[in-house]
């Protein structure tokens, strides 16, 4: 399993704002990039895969719950700065679909598509594994420990459904 210097630049200038719970979203950073690279082993795509994972649920730390829009905007702002313009339409669909319960289609498909299955592994703790090998979701799991991520998830989501039941999983897709 490896670690990779973008995501640790990346995420060390957010630690503030994410505070305490800063290991528990690395760790689920690095479950989904580990698994992306697995699923897809074209090295192009890499490093898209770890710039899409630091920013796809920052929103919930910056902003609240209902993140995606804030995330893609943070991602955009990242790309600017660090003139890779080019990436934005892709780092920008990775982002909004990877709740997407459907397969994508559409404009980098493969990506997306990667992405979206690599977060569903991780966010149903490999019970939707995709063709992904379990023994795989293991490795990587004991490599980035979940340290209480599906727990913080459900303090999240519990917040937010006491202020909005009728919308309390704003950023799923069909």
């Amino acid at each position: 399993m490896q670690k990779v210097a973008e995501i640790e630049t990346i995420l060390t200038n957010y630690k503030t704002v994410i505070g305490k719970d800063y290991s528990v979203y690395k760790n689920h950073i690095y479950r989904i990039y580990n698994s992306c690279i697995k699923l897809d082993n074209n090295t192009k795509n890499h490093k898209k895969y770890a710039i899409a994972a630091v920013f796809h649920d920052l929103g919930i730390w910056t902003h609240n719950f209902d993140y995606l829009k804030p995330s893609i905007n943070l991602a955009k702002e990242y790309l600017i700065k660090n003139k890779q313009e080019n990436w934005i339409d892709e780092i920008t669909l990775l982002i909004d679909n990877h709740h997407k319960i459907t397969e994508f289609k559409g404009s980098f498909e493969i990506t997306v598509n990667t992405f979206r299955k690599a977060d569903w592994i991780d966010v149903t703790n490999g019970l939707r594994l995709f063709y992904f090998s379990k023994n795989e979701f293991k490795r990587i799991k004991k490599a980035f420990p979940n340290k209480g991520f599906h727990l913080f998830l459900l303090k999240q989501w519990f917040k937010w459904f006491l202020k909005k039941p009728f919308n309390s999983l704003p950023m799923f897709k069909k």
